[in-house]
């Protein structure tokens, strides 16, 4: 496959539906953050497609420092409770994370289709 048609969905495409890197049409995710065995429409084997942690960081890192410096914007500038904050920040952190992973992911996943051969995978390299 050459490199223009490896650059043929875009990455907002991919991240806003969470579709395969290849098509654009099938399915990435069987449920909610587990990637599917391949594509649907297109046939494309996902199976050397590993994250890893790489998700998680790319979402918590700036999310925590932008919470934290609300954080801390709110309490100088309102004078909220403590229970406030015990409550409102750790339900922005989880809502946020939770809708962000699955984009990051799907992202992640079509740069190492972009940028790896992915398609020629040996499962027996991980053993």
């Amino acid at each position: 496959m050459t490199d223009d048609a490896r650059a043929a969905v875009p990455l907002s495409t991919v991240a806003l539906k969470c579709c395969c890197p290849r098509c654009g049409k099938g399915k990435l995710f069987n449920g909610f953050l587990t990637i599917g065995e391949k594509c649907q429409v297109c046939g494309l084997s996902f199976a050397g497609h590993d994250t890893g942690d790489g998700p998680a960081f790319f979402v918590m890192l700036p999310l925590c420092l932008i919470i934290a410096g609300l954080a801390l914007w709110v309490d100088t500038t309102f004078a909220p409770s403590r229970l406030f904050h015990l409550i409102f920040w750790p339900l922005a952190i989880i809502a946020v994370s939770l809708a962000a992973l699955r984009p990051i992911k799907a992202v992640m996943v079509a740069q190492q289709y972009k940028h790896r051969d992915v398609e020629t995978y040996d499962q027996s390299a991980q053993q």
